[in-house]
Parts: C-alpha cells; structure tokens; sequence
C-alpha cells in the first residue's frame, strides 16, 4: 500500500505550516554556492503545494524569509529577492487556476519595491478564490508579530475602543498578522536542526512539531506524506487526559 492511501482523509490537519530549512547545505554537498540550493528548492514547494491540494489541507504556510535572514551575506540577500519576484511571476497563474488564494504574512515595507509590486498584483489575483490558502511568511519574525500586536491593543486601550475586560487570548490572535488563518495543527521542520527559529510562537501552542532531516530541496511528496502519517499517529490531549478523550 502506498504512504498516501495509508492517510486517513478524515484526520488531516487544517493547517500545515514548515521550516524550509537546507538549501545551503544542500548546494554545498553538490559543490554549489549557496544559491543553487535556493534555486533549486522550488520543486519542494510545488510538491508541498500540490501535496495540500491532493490531500485537502486548507492551510499551508512557508516560512520564507525571516526577520535574521537579513544578516546573511549581500549577494544572497539580493538573490533572494530577485527570485521571490521570478518565482511570483511565474507560478501565480498557475496557482490562481487551482483556486488558491495567495496570502502573506511579515513585514513587507523592507522588501525591495519590485517585488513587493509582485506580491501585491499576486495577492490582488488571488483574493476571491476559495480553495486552498498558501501563506508565505516573509520578513517575519514571531517576536516581531508579538510586540505589534501589543502596541496595537495598547493603542485600543488609549483611544478607549477596548477596556481591560477585552483581554482575551481571541483579542490577541485578532491583532496578530494571522488573524484569519487558524492555528498551526503541524509545523514540519527539514534538514535535522530541531529549533522553532522565531516562527509562529503563539499559533504553534498545541501544534505537533515533525522534525525530518531531510534538507528542503530534497523534500518530496512522499516525505510529506510520512509527516502527516506520524501526526496521525499522535493523541493530541489539548491539556486533557487520555481517559478524557476516549470518554
């Protein structure tokens, strides 16, 4: 029996997010710069894409570029923005027939204004549609995400659209960059580092986290599904007991 028909359509989770963790280290063992390993990690992300499809997961969101990787070198930096833009441009009509709605999360206003541009004609395509939603996170960083969405309740408190009773945990995820996606059921992390780096620190609360090391260009539909194989195989408590849940 293949992987995919040993998965149980009805304990999918609903949101999937990964670490897209490898790409350098995957050029490396290829002799490469470190950029052949970005280039080439686009077959990954359309295996995941089509993997959510198939599979019927609504949520799948990517974790792209961070608020750290700014630090990296330069060159790489730039090329990264120049293939966000290139990928953009050449897989959202593609997308946009599949019925996928683009969406991102992060702060955009440090991207470079091209691509941006891109970003938001693709976000402008997609907004109607109705299947599945691919997040990218880009320029993003949990702490970040966190401490806007302080100062934005502290402005609430200020003008006096809130009181201290509207402190809820559901006033915090409304503030959030994720504010219409719901919470994260799998993170899934490649190449083997088993750290969270900063990602969906609120929504990741009770999420199952998979750790493969498998670096990210080599990630294929069939290591896909064996994440979703091992989440199915987990009891997830929510702070209950087993008892709990079997009564």
């Amino acid at each position: 029996m293949s992987l995919i028909d040993q998965i149980d359509k009805n304990k999918l989770p609903n949101h999937v997010a990964i670490i897209m963790d490898g790409n350098g280290r995957w050029a490396k063992q290829n002799g490469k710069e470190r950029t052949f390993g970005h280039k080439n990690a686009l077959k990954a992300v359309r295996a995941s894409i089509e993997t959510c499809r198939d599979l019927g997961i609504k949520y799948l969101t990517l974790y792209a570029f961070s608020t750290e990787n700014w630090n990296r070198p330069k060159l790489e930096v730039s090329f990264l923005m120049t293939l966000l833009s290139s990928t953009i441009k050449a897989e959202i009509k593609e997308l946009h027939e599949g019925n996928v709605r683009f969406n991102i999360i992060g702060d955009l206003s440090r991207l470079p204004s091209s691509a941006r541009k891109d970003l938001e004609k693709a976000l402008d395509l997609t907004k109607n549609n109705t299947g599945s939603v691919l997040t990218l996170a880009l320029n993003y960083g949990a702490k970040e995400e966190l401490l806007v969405a302080i100062k934005n309740i502290a402005n609430q408190f200020k003008n006096g659209s809130i009181t201290d009773q509207d402190l809820t945990e559901e006033l915090v995820e409304k503030n959030l960059y994720t504010h219409d996606m719901p919470m994260v059921d799998l993170m899934i992390r490649t190449s083997g580092e088993t750290r969270i780096s900063n990602f969906l620190l609120w929504q990741i609360a009770y999420a199952e986290l998979y750790f493969t090391p498998v670096l990210w260009p080599d990630f294929t539909h069939e290591h896909f599904y064996e994440a979703i194989l091992n989440y199915q195989g987990r009891e997830r408590r929510f702070g209950k007991t087993s008892e709990q849940l079997t009564n």
